[in-house]
């Protein structure tokens, strides 16, 4: 690969993240939930597998952004 054609490369995949903000966004929600999942299994006391302790936060973190989701779509729906 020719280092001209690996700049080529960078600057169009900089372009497409860009443009895509959802995988961007799915990777900041994995990243809290690795702060979060480990809080969960110690709340739990050791009862839950990782497995479940890791989709509880998950799931907590799914339900805050959907209610801030909402929160802003009740007091600003003209932007919808």
């Amino acid at each position: 690969m020719k280092p001209i054609q690996f700049i080529e490369n960078i600057a169009e995949m900089s372009i497409e993240w860009r443009r895509q903000k959802l995988p961007f966004y799915l990777f900041l929600a994995l990243c809290v939930n690795l702060v979060l999942a480990p809080g969960v299994l110690a709340a739990t006391g050791g009862d839950l597998s990782r497995l479940q302790a890791w989709a509880i936060a998950l799931l907590g973190i799914v339900t805050i952004t959907l209610s801030g989701y909402l929160f802003v779509v009740m007091f600003q729906p003209e932007r919808f």
